[in-house]
């Protein structure tokens, strides 16, 4: 056996517990439990196995007291009786392996695809700590997308964190599995939060498919399952990108959606009797989200980065409901898909003038940043004027810059639009050809 095996099946051996401490249900209220003879050895977020039998389940520690600890049951309370016995499992740790590449799993760590997985040596929480803010490196250099308007007028950098924010139904899924696919990166780590399990099949199968996978790692948690599975699955997801940061490699971490991610905790918060007063979400849910996101980003010294693509669901286009709102502050930049653009049938529905990479202008050179900044003041300027030239009430000639941004319009209108895969380059003089013809005016 070589050193490496031996050394994660000694892991393995050294992660089965022989003795557990019991206690028993006391109480079954509101979707909690209270229990009886754990509090001394018990701490918040601890795991639990609760029942026995057909009904044994897991659940997470919420409170504590002097004799009773509140839990959180992964599913409802059905079939759980006063007596039942409830076993101390520890903290919340998975020890994330390479051989989990090209993998799904659930957020316990537990394969979801039917084939043995093997842990690794280090065992690691799941709540891990930001790194120090003053060790971090600085943003990367920029990398490939395959996407003309990600290559070019929003870059993406190596550490950035981005976020996506969009409707239902406007393609957020569609770009982010070409992102999956097309952007650089050494190891994928993709958490599907809340997501029906219709989708995380079609997802693997049809929009990944086995080339893909070859570098992706899914944490997987349908819609169906508990809150506390859910908020899990996000966590479970960022400390696989974590182990592989450390390892030195370049990561992508996608998470579809941070939205569910922030129910899920809801729905947790509200359990332990937080109040709902921030829209309807508890005051920590911005501590959370923050938290999860600074875990992200550039890492240290010979350690790799991890590039985070996080998608945030916004009804009705509200990019000032709570979470869209915590999400922007944090972030590095930010994607916002727009319904009437997916309406004419253009795809990645992007809208620019609302969207921004805060990696400028440091990730582009001064030629690349005019032609940028050239191509969003056109932009901007056949915004404003596009209700007065549609109603006919613009007389040409009025405005050079009007006439300029008319011209122009459907070309870059066209170079938004998904195409083949190209580099970087190619990109900008693509752009650059797009604008070309006003020169000459």
């Amino acid at each position: 056996m070589s050193g490496l095996g031996f050394d994660r099946l000694t892991s393995e051996i050294a992660a089965v517990k022989s003795a557990f401490a019991i206690g028993r249900i006391v109480e079954v209220s509101g979707g909690t439990i209270s229990v009886s003879g754990l509090s001394k050895v018990a701490a918040q977020g601890d795991l639990v196995e609760i029942g026995r039998g057909a009904t044994v389940r897991r659940g997470e520690v919420l409170q504590l007291s002097q004799d009773i600890i509140t839990v959180l049951p992964d599913g409802g309370p059905e079939g759980l009786s006063i007596g039942n016995p409830v076993a101390h499992l520890g903290q919340s740790e998975i020890a994330p392996d390479i051989s989990w590449v090209g993998r799904v799993i659930d957020p316990f760590g537990t394969p979801l695809d039917g084939k043995p997985l093997v842990g690794g040596t280090v065992r690691r929480k799941l709540r891990g700590e930001p790194i120090n803010p003053t060790e971090r490196r600085a943003l990367g250099a920029r990398l490939e997308t395959g996407l003309a308007v990600l290559n070019t007028l929003l870059p993406v950098v190596r550490g950035q964190r981005v976020g996506l924010f969009a409707g239902s139904g406007v393609g957020k899924s569609t770009l982010l599995a070409k992102l999956a696919t097309g952007l650089q990166a050494d190891v994928v780590v993709i958490a599907m939060v809340g997501e029906r399990g219709r989708e995380v099949r079609e997802f693997i199968d049809r929009v990944l498919g086995p080339e893909g996978m070859r570098r992706t790692i899914i944490v997987a948690a349908t819609s169906d399952q508990s809150p506390m599975v859910r908020r899990r699955c996000a966590w479970t997801a960022m400390t696989v990108a974590e182990h592989f940061r450390d390892l030195g490699r370049q990561v992508l971490f996608l998470a579809d959606s941070v939205t569910r991610f922030a129910e899920a905790h809801r729905e947790v918060a509200l359990a332990m009797g937080e109040p709902s007063s921030l829209r309807g979400f508890p005051p920590s849910t911005s501590h959370m989200i923050t938290s999860l996101c600074e875990r992200a980003g550039p890492g240290v010294g010979d350690s790799g980065d991890i590039t985070a693509i996080l998608s945030v669901l916004v009804a009705g286009s509200d990019m000032e409901e709570p979470i869209a709102d915590i999400m922007r502050g944090v972030l590095d930049g930010h994607i916002v898909l727009d319904r009437q653009i997916a309406e004419r049938g253009r795809f990645p529905a992007i809208d620019l003038l609302r969207s921004v990479s805060r990696a400028l202008p440091h990730a582009a050179s001064n030629e690349e940043n005019a032609i940028i900044g050239r191509a969003r003041q056109l932009l901007g300027v056949f915004d404003r004027s596009e209700m007065m030239i549609q109603a006919g009430l613009y007389a040409k000639g009025s405005d050079p810059l009007v006439d300029e941004a008319i011209t122009v319009w459907p070309k870059l209108d066209a170079y938004l639009a998904e195409s083949e895969y190209e580099n970087t380059g190619e990109s900008f003089a693509r752009l650059e050809k797009c604008l070309r013809p006003l020169e000459a005016i």
